[in-house]
């Protein structure tokens, strides 16, 4: 007889609960690379999502069209321009590249043989040996070596198609894809969930904020670096490292090659390291790349947590811990995105706080909250203001 009710049992459902929640784990286990894609992508999309919400109120196009408008644009500077110029200064590196490798050659040749001072032979066979075995290995790198090279660059050329894709994706489809999270949950609890998403986005639009802070101190710092070293286009070359900021592990990247390309290929306007002008240049290079270092991590370990925890209310030292952290864990994409994710937990656990202990989901007076969000500080100074 088929009964009325066609529910689940309680213990039906926590074992599927259970068994889904397991294989949720373990695909995210199995995938992580693809998670990591996906992060990278959703960050990216993050980023640049403002620049549509800011077309569309003011030009009243309609989401796809300033999705597009932005999307594609982001897509010409941060690649289109790169890869303009990447064969010019992938000419000038073959150039560099082979001036030093005849140096190599002729002091080869010159330790091949002994070097007579003052009457005194002094021996370096040895070393002309290494160095020829060395250049060798250089000149005449192994087919599997090659063969791997070649995978590994099809591998990442992939991942990047898929990086885009997403990063589309997400810009276009995010209203649907937000009111379907909202709707995983149960009907009860839509408006704690509604409420939840608008807290942690104020989370993550003070984040925003302090990047936006953070790139304009970046090139700031830079602009004067490249000028007291004397490298050509200083300007340009600062305000590039402070907006390549925004992109994790090939930002940085990208803005140390401009720079030392460029003291590499031009020199100094006034510093003079050695007589001769190729040897010159190449020291240029050599010291702006330890500049670039030295001042990138102070960055990354001294002056982000600082403007992150004025940003988010919280500890410059808890943030100056978990960015060192993620950064022997994940690198600079775990640096990158350490701050606000720690800012989420928290006020997600705040809720999850409450709730267990029976309280309302959120707690009225917004000072009480993890970050206060920027229309309660509004109230706050006009309420200030009106008494004073």
């Amino acid at each position: 007889m088929r009964t009325k009710n066609n529910q689940w049992s309680l213990t039906f459902r926590y074992t599927v609960g259970i068994l889904l929640f397991l294989g949720i784990v373990a695909f995210l286990i199995y995938a992580h690379e693809a998670m990591k894609m996906f992060i990278i992508a959703a960050f990216v999309a993050y980023l640049i999502s403002p620049a549509v919400a800011v077309l569309m109120d003011r030009t009243k196009l309609s989401r796809a069209a300033s999705v597009n408008i932005v999307y594609f644009s982001a897509l010409i500077f941060l690649v289109g321009i790169p890869a303009t110029l990447m064969p010019i200064f992938f000419n000038e590196i073959q150039i560099v590249v082979r001036d030093l490798l005849n140096l190599s050659t002729e002091l080869r040749d010159l330790l091949l043989y002994p070097i007579q001072i003052g009457g005194m032979a002094f021996h370096f066979e040895q070393l002309g040996e290494s160095l020829a075995h060395l250049q060798d290995s250089v000149l005449t790198p192994l087919p599997a070596e090659v063969l791997t090279l070649l995978k590994a660059t099809s591998v990442n050329i992939l991942w990047f198609l898929v990086i885009l894709v997403t990063i589309y994706l997400l810009m276009s489809e995010w209203p649907q894809i937000r009111e379907w999270l909202i709707n995983l949950a149960p009907a009860d609890y839509h408006e704690d969930v509604r409420e939840l998403y608008k807290r942690l986005r104020n989370v993550w639009i003070a984040y925003l904020r302090g990047q936006i802070v953070l790139m304009i101190v970046v090139g700031i710092v830079f602009t004067i670096a490249w000028l007291i070293l004397g490298i050509p286009g200083a300007l340009v070359l600062g305000v590039l490292a402070g907006l390549f900021t925004l992109v994790p592990d090939v930002g940085p990247f990208l803005a140390a090659a401009l720079a030392v390309g460029v003291a590499l290929l031009e020199g100094s306007t006034w510093i003079r390291l050695s007589p001769d002008p190729g040897l010159n240049k190449l020291l240029m290079a050599g010291l702006t790349l330890i500049v670039y270092l030295i001042l990138i991590n102070l960055k990354n370990f001294f002056v982000r947590p600082i403007i992150m925890g004025r940003s988010l209310h919280m500890n410059e030292a808890v943030i100056f811990i978990a960015i060192m952290a993620a950064t022997l864990l994940e690198g600079i994409m775990g640096a990158l995105l350490i701050v606000p994710l720690l800012a989420s937990v928290m006020v997600i656990m705040e809720y999850l706080r409450r709730r267990i202990l029976g309280l309302p989901p959120f707690a009225d007076d917004g000072e009480k909250q993890f970050v206060t969000p920027p229309e309660k500080i509004r109230k706050k100074t006009r309420k200030k203001n009106a008494l004073t």
